[in-house]
């Protein structure tokens, strides 16, 4: 009796893992056809890209300093940063908090037009260097020679002693070029440093620069996490840390990246430029219906399951595909013929998927 529970109990796991390894798999090749779509518009316009980038600097900034408890608002951020201004009632700190943040976004997007080898250790001390400039000149730009703990938490930090291998090891991976999509990739990255705290302070700042200095090495936009997300972000962290799953704290990085990526696609639709090629790339439902060789029914049921993506839904509610769900559709009905299930083939249709983005 004994036995049969437990193999109940591990059947219902591996269920369950296969379910949520499927689901995460699942919203990374949305952010891989995301990513692609922006790719069609490249070259973006000078003004747009100008504005999107200027847009993200304040609100990369503000977030992640509010993150660890700079009052500093969006607008007093915005004031700091691109006119020069003091707010009143706000403390030195952190108006420098703000202005290095700012400085530390600039050096990362110089960073992100080389390659992966610029992710070094040395690098990442260089970004902490900007990030405590004037705060803490005696500790920025260096590892941590003393024992630390988070406040409220009950992860225990390595030694001081190990940092350093532990540092050249996070570079090491870093350099190795790990086959990983990008966004979990930066999500493993952020991670990994976080855990190892090389330093006294600032630790977050700085994994979330090396998050967004991934990310935009391989073309994506920087991923923000919100202030209200603050909570489910320290918590899903120290989950993962104290030895349970990943998979909440993976899962917020790639909303926060999959939010960045449709920012970017509405501004481009937003744009005269951006609705032409938009409107030349999409195809509405019925169009692909016909494409593909079936009726409209079908295609709305097999979006309904999960086995096409929609690519767009205007604002009169028309949905609107990649044509590259002509291909989908296909393969849909290969695997029909096959008598498979709606599940066995969105299980199928995944792991397709991950061969070809290997």
């Amino acid at each position: 009796m004994n036995k049969d529970r437990f193999c109940q109990g591990k059947a219902k796991y591996l269920e369950n893992y296969h379910v949520t390894l499927y689901t995460l798999l699942m919203k990374l090749n949305d952010l891989t056809r995301k990513k692609r779509r922006l790719d069609g518009h490249r070259p973006l316009d000078a003004a747009l890209l100008r504005n999107l980038e200027e847009w993200f600097q304040v609100e990369l900034t503000y977030t992640s300093n509010a993150l660890e408890g700079n009052t500093l608002t969006r607008l007093e951020t915005a004031l700091v940063i691109e006119k020069g201004l003091t707010v009143g009632g706000k403390t030195l700190r952190e108006h420098l908090e703000a202005a290095n943040h700012s400085h530390a976004l600039d050096f990362v997007r110089n960073l992100a037009t080389g390659t992966s080898a610029m992710l070094t250790a040395r690098n990442i001390l260089a970004v902490h260097e900007i990030i405590l400039k004037g705060i803490d000149d005696g500790n920025a730009g260096h590892f941590r020679a003393v024992p630390v703990r988070i406040s409220g938490s009950r992860v225990v930090l390595p030694n001081p002693l190990k940092v350093p291998s532990l540092m050249d090891e996070l570079e090491a991976w870093l350099l190795s070029e790990p086959n990983l999509h990008p966004a979990a990739l930066a999500a493993e990255a952020h991670y990994r440093l976080v855990t190892i705290h090389p330093f006294v302070d600032g630790n977050g700042r700085t994994a979330r620069l090396l998050m967004n200095l991934i990310l935009m090495m391989h073309g994506y936009p920087p991923a923000i996490i919100r202030k209200e997300d603050r909570l489910a972000y320290l918590s899903a962290l120290e989950k993962a840390q104290l030895g349970g799953s990943k998979r909440d704290y993976e899962d917020i990085v790639i909303r926060a990246t999959n939010r960045s990526l449709d920012i970017y696609l509405k501004a481009l639709r937003s744009s005269p430029r951006g609705t032409a090629v938009a409107s030349a790339n999409l195809l509405k439902i019925g169009a692909l219906a016909k494409a593909a060789g079936q009726t409209v029914a079908t295609i709305r049921y097999w979006t309904s399951q999960g086995l096409i993506d929609v690519a767009e839904t205007l604002p009169s509610g028309y949905l609107l595909f990649d044509p590259g769900m002509i291909k989908r559709c296909k393969q849909i009905e290969s695997l029909k013929e096959k008598r498979m299930t709606i599940a066995e083939i969105r299980d199928e249709l995944a792991r397709q998927q991950a061969r070809q983005e290997d």
